[in-house]
């Protein structure tokens, strides 16, 4: 299977998800909470289109923000989470998920490459308000460490694909990473819209 084959069959995975599947009860999987940790960041658009991006995004980027990049990610959602189970609010968390896809589509699009205080500061704000979405959308009886480990498992694996595709597009022209972050940030401006 060649590297264009293998783009492909990726992109329309990440395209087969929806919206609002990550918003919904979690139903037979309430039992531990790990698999409805696991599935919860796969099964929403705005939370996979948002991860990716961050991986393939960070491809560019110094040394260190593309070392730490999974680290931002993971802080930020654990923080977002935590935050959440103590009861406390986050104002605009949808409107901030949202935005998180167009940003990074627009970070993409432009090549843009910021210092890692900044970086890693956007990565981590983007992913609190992931983080606080997942923790709201915790299933009754679930185990909080079991669930907490299901969506950090998958928060890492979708980043880490993110970036595999990140590093594929280093080798092709930088105009299909640019087209890439240009279909991203459309996604993100649609999602804000609807």
């Amino acid at each position: 299977m060649n590297q264009t084959t293998k783009l492909l069959m990726a992109a329309g995975l990440l395209l087969t998800a929806t919206t609002a599947a990550a918003h919904t009860g979690h139903g037979a999987h309430a039992e531990s909470g790990f698999l409805s940790g696991l599935l919860h960041p796969m099964l929403g658009l705005d939370h996979l289109l948002a991860m990716a991006a961050i991986g393939f995004w960070s491809v560019r980027q110094s040394k260190v923000m593309k070392n730490a990049t999974p680290a931002f990610v993971i802080g930020g959602m654990i923080l977002g989470a935590v935050l959440a189970w103590a009861g406390l609010s986050v104002p605009g968390v949808e409107t901030g998920i949202t935005f998180s896809v167009l940003v990074a589509g627009i970070l993409i699009a432009t090549l843009a490459k910021l210092p890692t205080a900044v970086g890693g500061t956007l990565v981590g704000a983007f992913m609190l308000f992931h983080g606080f979405a997942h923790g709201t959308e915790m299933p009754a009886g679930a185990t909080l460490a079991a669930y907490l480990a299901g969506f950090s498992i998958a928060t890492l694996a979708i980043t880490l694909v993110g970036r595999g595709l990140g590093s594929l597009m280093l080798k092709a022209d930088s105009r299909f990473s640019r087209g890439v972050g240009g279909v991203l940030a459309v996604a993100g401006a649609y999602l804000a819209a609807a």
